[in-house]
């Protein structure tokens, strides 16, 4: 028996790294999982890997951004398992620059994809959220749905060269914070999590020609000079970067029945480094 036995779970952007590890939890808990990735090839994967493991997923690939996708991801959870319980706004990137030299498109693309995909996202789960759980209310029964959606402490404290990422993740919050004022009559948790240095793609040690990520046509830098990640070292207490399976934990909490009656806040998962103002 698992924590979270029956639960349908819709985790964005859980091909890899993060996300991936938050679906293979809540999987391994008992949800039955929708995944997404950019690229078909990932997210299939995950979808094999827990159906390897004797749980259920299926795939709902393709970019977060593009029109349609919130109504079709939401539809993927409704058509295959009937129902929408955990929902993960989890997908996203980097594409860093300072400000004289970041473009309109570079500003915007970051935006769209950590604040704009989301809402749209939870636009769409509202109308069936809300139609579950009058029928539910109807019938006496009381089920409690999460939403987790992902911050990170470059939005509470700021970073050099990510003004549109900072701006869309402290965005982030706000729309946690507003949301969870609309949904408690449904009875729907909304809270964030704000990751710091987490060992991802995205984080990586730049130890000799830069990496890059492919989005949608776009050949983007990321990385990260091994200097700067020492030094962050030295700023975390706990002394080293989390791990995806780590990172996983700090969401599980938001979607366990522990925490029923915590709505509309922001834990900072870091090791200690970073807090939310």
């Amino acid at each position: 028996m698992g924590t979270l036995d029956g639960k349908v779970a819709l985790v964005t952007g859980s091909g890899r790294g993060i996300g991936r590890a938050v679906a293979i939890k809540l999987a391994g808990e008992g949800a039955r999982l929708v995944i997404n990735d950019l690229d078909a090839e990932p997210g299939d994967a995950v979808v094999r890997e827990i159906g390897d493991a004797g749980g259920r997923a299926v795939a709902c690939n393709g970019s977060v951004t593009a029109q349609g996708f919130a109504e079709r991801f939401v539809d993927t959870a409704l058509k295959a398992f009937g129902g929408l319980d955990i929902l993960v706004n989890n997908a996203g990137y980097t594409w860093d620059n300072v400000i004289q030299k970041m473009s309109d498109e570079q500003y915007q693309a970051i935006l769209d994809v950590h604040l704009g995909a989301p809402f749209r996202i939870l636009r769409a789960a509202a109308e069936p959220i809300r139609t579950l759980a009058k029928k539910e209310a109807a019938a006496g029964a009381r089920v409690v749905r999460k939403i987790v959606n992902v911050s990170s402490v470059s939005a509470t404290g700021g970073a050099p060269g990510q003004t549109n990422y900072c701006a869309a993740k402290m965005g982030v919050i706000g729309l946690t914070k507003a949301l969870s004022k609309e949904w408690g009559r449904y009875a729907v948790t909304v809270n964030c999590v704000a990751f710091g240095m987490i060992e991802t793609r995205l984080t990586q040690s730049l130890t000799g020609e830069q990496a890059a990520i492919d989005i949608e046509g776009r050949h983007i830098a990321v990385g990260v000079q091994p200097a700067v990640i020492e030094a962050m070292k030295q700023m975390i207490p706990m002394g080293r970067p989390g791990t995806p399976q780590e990172a996983a934990g700090s969401v599980y909490l938001f979607c366990i029945p522990e925490s029923d009656y915590i709505s509309g806040q922001t834990i900072v998962c870091g090791g200690g480094f970073g807090q939310v103002m």
